[in-house]
């Protein structure tokens, strides 16, 4: 399952040339926010695209994301702009979507900040629970509070959202708008490990495949504990768990089986992508069981950035049309 792509996403729970009007390197120190998170350097990187380093109490560290901008966009603007969240894979970083995908030229006249943050190569997108303890990471808080903040403050980011991811990230696209209603107008997950509870058998160690998997010698009992002892932490991080909290949440989750699919892939059935398939049908059905609209996409293909950027393109009208005022 290492190759080129699957491996920087596996999970961790398993153009239009618009100028930037900012120099090329910043120190700032006004954008606290009100939480005490700060971003400290500004660093544009290509057309539209602006890397941000923030001071973070909630990491106790600096965490970088990085800025789509739309046309229009400047520092003195008198308006403000709706965002898409973009969250990355387990055992990757913020640059993936730019990296791995056409998301900048998808995105040049959309009149949208994406918005793509560090998420930690298996952070779970969850303030991990630390064996009861607390503290770092915090990556929801990171999230959810300082960076929004900061965002709606000096960036001129709205109060229209929405959010996807591709595995680790599609997991993080879900609990994000379950854990935050009213946050985000819609929500995509592509290859999204959304049940984490799938397949647990109580009194075994039948979970905690994830940063065990994909980050040798992490204990993953840091993130949300063991799922016996610490079972109410799991299901309040489990998607499939909180689906009736996405109810008015305009939902697309998309996975395909683990087969090579038309856009090629391994010659052997993915393990990882048909993992995915088996939380993606067991989430859908649980919405479906409560009466939660959702858009599922079901197809031969793997773990990997062809089918991710082809999900996004697919996603991609849902989401803008979600963010129009109703």
């Amino acid at each position: 399952m290492f190759r080129r792509t699957t491996l920087a996403a596996l999970p961790a729970a398993f153009v239009l040339l618009v100028p930037l009007v900012r120099p090329a390197l910043m120190e700032r120190s006004s954008a606290v926010a009100g939480t005490g998170a700060e971003v400290v350097a500004e660093t544009p990187v290509a057309a539209r695209t602006l890397d941000l380093t923030i001071d973070s109490p909630a990491m106790d560290r600096r965490e970088k994301v990085r800025l789509l901008l739309p046309r229009g966009w400047s520092e003195n603007a008198r308006r403000t702009w709706p965002t898409l969240w973009l969250l990355h894979g387990g055992v990757d970083g913020y640059e993936a979507w730019t990296r791995d995908t056409d998301v900048a030229e998808l995105t040049a006249r959309s009149g949208v900040i994406v918005v793509m943050p560090n998420g930690g190569r298996c952070g779970n997108y969850s303030d991990w629970w630390n064996y009861g303890n607390g503290g770092s990471p915090q990556w929801e808080t990171f999230h959810m509070t300082e960076l929004r903040r900061i965002l709606e403050r000096d960036y001129h980011a709205g109060k229209r959202r929405v959010i996807a991811g591709n595995s680790m990230g599609g997991l993080g696209a879900m609990l994000y708008a379950a854990r935050f209603p009213g946050m985000f107008e819609a929500a995509a997950a592509f290859s999204g490990y959304l049940h984490t509870l799938h397949g647990h058998e109580p009194g075994r160690n039948s979970t905690g495949w994830g940063p065990a998997l994909a980050c040798p010698g992490t204990d993953w009992r840091r993130v949300w504990g063991d799922p016996d002892d610490q079972a109410a932490i799991w299901r309040a991080h489990n998607p499939t768990d909180l689906a009736g909290r996405l109810r008015g949440v305009r939902l697309w989750v998309a996975s395909g089986n683990g087969r090579a699919g038309s856009l090629g892939g391994l010659p052997f059935t993915d393990p990882v992508e048909a993992a995915a398939s088996e939380h993606a049908h067991a989430f859908v059905g649980r919405l479906r069981d409560l009466g939660v609209p959702v858009s599922a996409r079901f197809f031969d293909g793997q773990h990997d950035w062809p089918y991710w950027e082809r999900d996004l393109h697919e996603a991609f009208p849902m989401l803008m049309d979600a963010l129009r005022p109703g």
